[in-house]
């Protein structure tokens, strides 16, 4: 057994233990802080099948932004987690059934490309080339529209989000910069002009000072 194998099975064992902990753990922090273990570790399995593109994508994007934003929302909410298990042993039963379907769904389209004697050779072009830099060229010329057409929708996507999460609300409290630049002195400070006002003594306190 080479180091290559030795280094499969242990990425694909502490794969599969921290994926069984994100669905069995108690607490939301820690199926989280077990989902970046078991990234890392596919990240290590695709080092492995030399697919370094996709294992630095699933580190950067994922684990470095997808993960740490995940993290920061559950831990700033109240998440009472047994309200959340209640019925859970009512539903197993047919959650089961469907991760059963599902799990032989993609067995059952995956498997197609692990058939040696149907894959596509590369192209003569590419041979000598680098994973990533065969990749890109690949995306570019072959997929050309389709990735420019993902790019738009992802676009849209982004303005959309930002247009609906920037609407004017009533009780929103943001100010517009433009306008507080534009403010001049006299529409901050007003000074006003009043004659002295002295307060005349009352008869009470007239009577009890000429008393004392």
């Amino acid at each position: 057994m080479d180091t290559l194998t030795v280094l499969f099975y242990l990425f694909s064992a502490v794969l599969v233990f921290a994926a069984f902990r994100v669905i069995t753990a108690k607490s939301p922090v820690s199926a989280a802080l077990h989902l970046v273990l078991a990234f890392f570790n596919a990240a290590g399995v695709w080092m492995l099948l030399q697919a370094e593109f996709l294992a630095i994508s699933l580190v950067l994007v994922y684990v470095g932004a997808v993960m740490v934003l995940f993290l920061f929302v559950v831990m700033m909410l109240d998440i009472n987690i047994d309200s959340m298990r209640q019925g859970f042993w009512k539903v197993f039963p047919l959650a089961g059934f469907v991760g059963v379907v599902i799990a032989l769904e993609m067995a059952f389209v995956l498997m197609s490309g692990f058939r040696l004697s149907e894959a596509k050779p590369f192209a003569p072009e590419l041979a000598n080339v680098a994973n990533t830099k065969a990749l890109g060229i690949d995306l570019y010329t072959n997929y050309l529209y389709p990735v420019q057409i993902a790019a738009v929708i992802l676009l849209v996507g982004i303005i959309a989000a930002i247009a609906l999460t920037h609407r004017n609300r009533k009780e929103s409290k943001a100010i517009d910069p433009a306008v507080a630049v534009r403010t001049k002195k006299a529409d901050r400070l007003r000074i006003v002009k009043m004659d002295a006002v002295v307060e005349q003594p009352s008869s009470d306190n007239a009577k009890e000072g000429g008393q004392a």
